[in-house]
């Protein structure tokens, strides 16, 4: 199986920890501050911290956002991490309204202020489980709640049919998303898989190894 991986870097995600984790899996990481590895790569992960509309300036400022619709078009797997997931759907509400890659439609919203009179915190940070919903090559072995760690304000509203696993936090939300249409294969995952132990990795792992490239 391929396993060069283009790790989108512009300018504000996590990328070391990122590309620490995917090189322990067995992937070669090929940074991306730009839109010349992506070209080169068999596989694409869009990491992120901050803020939607952050990381979607810092995007479009290295060149990155035409490179990953070529990516997505040409059938590379494009596996997007925490804000790099938020972005891969049409709209972002955070400080604003945003316009996201529409690789998936829907849109992202806060966690809704009732949490916190229910004595639930937003942020959503820490260790939580994932349920899986169906089938899905991400989600090979992972046994049926699967601890993951997150630490995210807002949720993506994804489509039914495009949501892989849920997280309960006063009520589901989906964690894990996924399309797969033609030649086009994107996934998003809103937990942080290099600070989840084992359970990331080996989501991480599939990633590089199973799904196809």
């Amino acid at each position: 199986m391929k396993n060069r991986i283009a790790l989108v870097d512009y300018g504000a995600g996590n990328v070391r920890s990122v590309q620490k984790a995917l090189e322990k899996v067995g992937a070669q990481v090929l940074p991306a501050p730009g839109p010349d590895a992506v070209a080169e790569a068999d596989k694409v992960v869009l990491p992120g911290v901050g803020s939607f509309g952050d990381c979607m300036a810092g995007l479009r400022r290295a060149g990155l956002v035409e490179a990953l619709y070529r990516a997505v078009e040409q059938g590379k797997p494009l596996l997007g991490i925490c804000v790099g997931m938020q972005v891969l759907f049409e709209q972002g509400e955070e400080m604003g309204l945003h316009r996201g890659l529409g690789l998936l439609p829907g849109v992202v919203r806060r966690f809704p202020q009732h949490l916190t009179a229910a004595g639930l915190k937003i942020p959503h940070t820490g260790w939580n489980k994932i349920e899986p919903l169906k089938a899905h090559p991400l989600l090979d072995g992972l046994s049926a709640n699967a601890w993951v760690y997150f630490n995210h304000a807002y949720c993506c509203q994804a489509q039914p049919s495009h949501t892989l696993a849920v997280t309960e936090y006063g009520g589901r939300f989906p964690s894990v998303v996924g399309l797969e249409e033609g030649t086009r294969w994107v996934c998003g995952i809103q937990f942080h898989p290099e600070k989840s132990q084992e359970v990331g990795l080996r989501i991480l792992r599939n990633f590089v190894e199973f799904v196809r490239g």
